[in-house]
């Protein structure tokens, strides 16, 4: 998206080349755009460093290295570093909350979320203002409340995520009815959570984005929203304004022009946007037939046979376990790779034993989590010194999945830490975390105003059914009779019976 004012342009998150080992393509394909002429801005703004957003090969051959950089506060330095690595040197260094007037009267505010489970170490959402006109990207990021844009006057454009973007639940080796039951809560949630952002902002115009992905490998066909699936979790923006109850809507194309006033939204579109959904599974197999060339040479370049995997893997993962203590303890127990050629043969077996602090041989002992994927993309991995696995391998959706129990997100927080610095952020996050002292009274109970796993106020994302709680935010439940976390390990809430309280 491309943000133009009198005062100065700001594009945002250009995302053009495939992500995630050649599995996510933007959807509908904006690789025709005019990027020439898109990429010279005045400002540039990524809001984190997935690779959905952060396509660091577009950035480094498109846009104008003149453009100043929109920096988040983040508690790394990661994001900065690679951008100046693809010759930006120009830096805003925002400071999260506070509104920023640049040049000519425009003014931006940009909220960073820093926990070790916001993105790669952090999200962030951009507000701007000029002429008393302003406009919300709030894309991925899931703010607590949206109360601080809120206070800075009324929005007359939001911008926000609507799909899904994950593994969950189509990587889980479960049942299919189980699969698409999973998915069609995962489906119905993250329209809840869409709309409840919608209603707290009440800006004057919602456009849906920030989603979904396309999946072009034929191995991944099957997680396009074209099968009739009703747990699929990628619905696209006609699927969304199909549910979305208000009248606000704005669904875009690549190439869609919105011009905002503080009383009128008109756009334009290349095509016309319901003709195009009703066509997609035809635009979905020609961008696959253009993109054919490009998989396959992602693939070529991902074997590299002479890595020594479990080696690579002792040498890179065993510091980290030594300096681990909240992360370790978390997992709780050892986390099983089977490694398998491409045709499926498990090749070898691998498991980093987080109570033993060692990465060693699977010796046939029994694993709560087991991850199953191709030895080249680990190969790969090593190869690259990849330090975040959530955000390449995990996100490919290229690898199964079985546990036992609950959902652990100490393990996925450990895999997206695979750095000393990252490693000793998440630490100290963790660490830093102490229990609300606040209660509320809420259904016959009283319990912690705030979420034990994300810090969500209750008051607001709080739903009380009987003895359970559901934070919407997220969608995690509670058993407020015992305080027990249902969906994860090592969240447990503060509740008691409000008449005892």
């Amino acid at each position: 998206m491309r943000i133009d004012t009198p005062a100065g342009s700001i594009l945002c998150d250009p995302w053009v080349n495939p992500a995630y080992f050649a599995s996510w393509f933007p959807f509908p394909d904006n690789s025709q755009l005019d990027w020439e002429s898109l990429g010279q801005c005045d400002y540039l703004y990524v809001s984190h460093l997935h690779r959905d957003h952060f396509d660091a090969a577009h950035l480094k051959r498109f846009v104008s290295k003149k453009a100043t950089v929109l920096l988040p506060e983040y508690p790394t330095s990661q994001l900065e570093d690679e951008l100046r690595d693809l010759g930006f040197t120009k830096f805003f260094k925002t400071v999260s909350d506070e509104v920023h007037e640049l040049d000519g009267g425009l003014k931006v505010l940009i909220q960073a979320l820093i926990s070790p489970t916001d993105g790669p170490i952090g999200d962030s959402s951009l507000w701007v203002e000029y002429d008393g006109v302003r406009v919300l990207n709030q894309n991925d990021a899931r703010p607590t409340d949206l109360a601080s844009f809120k206070e800075l006057g009324h929005v007359h454009a939001h911008m926000l995520q609507f799909s899904g973007a994950i593994w969950y639940p189509m990587v889980y080796e479960l049942p299919q009815t189980a699969k698409t039951a999973f998915g069609k809560q995962k489906r119905e949630r993250q329209f809840d959570r869409t709309f409840r952002y919608i209603d707290d902002l009440q800006a004057s115009w919602v456009f849906p984005i920030a989603g979904p992905p396309c999946f072009l490998d034929d191995e991944l066909w099957h997680l396009n929203d074209i099968h009739g699936d009703e747990g699929n979790i990628f619905p696209d923006q006609s699927e969304f304004m199909k549910e979305y109850p208000g009248s606000n809507g704005v669904v875009l194309l690549p190439g869609s022009v919105s011009t905002l006033t503080q009383t009128d939204c008109s756009t334009t579109h290349p095509t016309d946007p319901d003709e195009y959904f009703a066509n997609k599974e035809a635009h979905l197999k020609a961008y696959r037939d253009r993109q054919r060339v490009t998989i396959e040479k992602e693939k070529a370049s991902w074997s590299h046979p002479e890595v020594d995997v479990l080696a690579g893997m002792k040498a890179q993962i065993e510091p980290l376990l030594d300096e681990s203590v909240y992360l370790a303890k978390g997992v709780g127990g050892p986390v099983r790779f089977d490694l398998t050629s491409p045709d499926g043969e498990v090749l070898e077996s691998i498991v980093i034993d987080f109570p033993g602090k060692e990465v060693r041989v699977y010796d046939e002992e029994k694993v709560r989590y087991r991850f199953r994927t191709e030895r080249r993309l680990v190969e790969h991995l090593l190869h690259i010194g990849e330090g975040d696995w959530v955000n390449s391998l995990f996100l490919s959706c290229r690898f199964s999945a079985a546990r036992i129990g609950q959902y652990n997100e100490f393990v996925y927080a450990f895999f997206k830490c695979l750095s000393e610095e990252r490693l000793q952020y998440a630490e100290g996050w963790y660490e830093s975390q102490r229990p609300d002292a606040e209660d509320i009274t809420m259904g016959g109970w009283t319990f912690q105003r705030r979420c034990p796993h994300l810090k969500a106020d209750l008051t607001r994302f709080g739903i009380v059914e009987g003895k359970t709680l559901t934070c919407q935010l997220h969608g995690w439940k509670f058993d407020l009779s015992s305080g027990r976390c249902l969906t994860s390990v090592g969240h447990e809430i503060r509740s008691v019976p409000a008449a005892s309280s």
